[in-house]
């Protein structure tokens, strides 16, 4: 499919596919070159402004899909006077500039483009879909209610019976966007697991069969198995899709004191993983000692090797990567520890930005709902400077360097 979008379209139309055919109807045409010759049998269809995504007319052409006929149709469709090549991200950066979507819409429609899981499909389409410019707005319109009565308060100073009642209630509905603001941002660290992955860490001794175990839920050889202590030294990380849950598997170094500054230097990475991880595995190998990482609450204890002779000790889930014994079981273990990370409801932020901008709103309100002094043009700047904020949030101000790393990661075309 190849778009056009701007106020070239009509001509292009004319152009290269006769006469502009009805909105929104698909329309078997016959494309042809400036010589008249024939390009190929295409689908057109035409989107009138502003009924388009971009706002201005646009046009696609569903062409057949071999490399030789979309050569030469842009070839032919950038000779033409007014057109040329979208930049990266440009019809989007459109749609943006035409009101059709703001900036948490934008942020949504690339997590799309880039998801690879059902739960990062499944959030970046509510973004897409405006679930947090909506909620923005929500939030906005009560906040600019609530300068309004301050406002009133202040035009009417004079009346004895007015400044109380007008300033509880501003300050009621300050209260009421707080709170929501709060819940919001007690989702950020959901939404950020699931658009960046959740962090799930192999950890134990050396020869605990980490290795081993992150080659058999790659699926492929990734890490370098050896019967050697201390051949893992780096930090290892593997994408998996896990029943639709984003997941970074990581490798470790094995756990102990080292004299080798290298194994050491490993070792010391591999701790600070364990304490900021979603999920640890804890692995001992089942003919090893007891084993158990402290001050890590959420650990899964695994027991490898388990086609050896040992004991599988209470809790444990006993695994054997030579067998495959118990593997599907120690998947099913951690989709569901992970989906119990995940239950407290649809993250509506999902950015640094988000949290940023959200935290400054929190900040401006905490200060308008819990003042004493009871002046109504403090009360209304600090209300004011929480709206500024949420307009950062959906990219009413502020958002030229925005903008531009954001384009810079799509696709053309998109």
């Amino acid at each position: 499919m190849v778009r056009v979008s701007g106020p070239r379209v009509r001509f292009v139309l004319e152009t290269v596919a006769g006469p502009i055919p009805p909105p929104r109807v698909a329309t078997l045409r016959k494309l042809v070159d400036a010589e008249g010759a024939a390009i190929d049998r295409a689908l057109v269809l035409f989107f009138a402004a502003p009924a388009s995504f971009t706002g201005d007319d646009v046009v696609e052409f569903h062409v057949h899909g071999s490399r030789a006929i979309l050569a030469r149709l842009v070839a032919v469709l950038t000779a033409l006077p007014g057109v040329r090549l979208a930049e990266a991200g440009e019809f989007t950066r459109r749609a943006f500039e035409a009101g059709k979507l703001d900036l948490a819409a934008v942020e949504g429609l690339a997590d799309l483009i880039d998801s690879e899981t059902e739960w990062q499909r499944q959030q970046a389409l509510r973004q897409m879909d405006g679930a947090l410019g909506t909620l923005t707005l929500a939030w906005r319109t009560t906040l600019i209610d609530a300068m309004s009565l301050l406002a009133a308060e202040l035009d009417f100073s004079d009346e004895g019976d007015v400044s109380g009642p007008l300033q509880l209630q501003a300050v009621e509905l300050a209260s009421n966007v707080l709170m929501s603001l709060q819940s919001a941002l007690g989702s950020f660290a959901m939404g950020e697991r699931i658009r960046e992955g959740f962090v799930v860490v192999l950890a134990g001794p050396p020869n605990a069969g980490k290795s081993s175990l992150l080659n058999a839920l790659a699926r492929r050889d990734v890490a370098i198995v050896s019967p050697i202590a201390g051949t893992t030294r780096d930090i290892l990380e593997v994408r998996l899709d896990l029943a639709g849950i984003p997941v970074i598997l990581i490798d470790t170094a094995g756990l102990r004191d080292s004299d080798d500054p290298i194994e050491a230097e490993g070792v010391r990475r591999a701790r600070a993983l364990v304490e900021r991880a979603d999920l640890v595995l804890s692995l001992r190998a089942i003919d090893s000692a007891p084993y158990r990482i402290e001050n890590q609450a959420n650990q899964l204890a695994v027991a490898t090797k388990s086609d050896l002779p040992g004991d599988v000790l209470p809790g444990e889930q006993a695994i054997s990567v030579e067998t495959g014994d118990g593997l599907a079981e120690l998947l099913a273990c951690i989709v569901g520890r992970l989906q119990g990370l995940g239950s407290g409801g649809s993250a509506l932020l999902t950015r640094e930005r988000h949290r940023i901008a959200v935290a400054d709103a929190i900040a401006a309100l905490e200060r308008a709902v819990t003042a004493q002094h009871g002046q109504g043009e403090l009360l209304s700047e600090d209300i004011r400077l929480a709206v500024l904020a949420l307009e950062r949030l959906v990219g009413r101000i502020d958002v030229e360097d925005v903008l531009d790393r954001l384009f810079a990661g799509f696709c053309i075309g998109k």
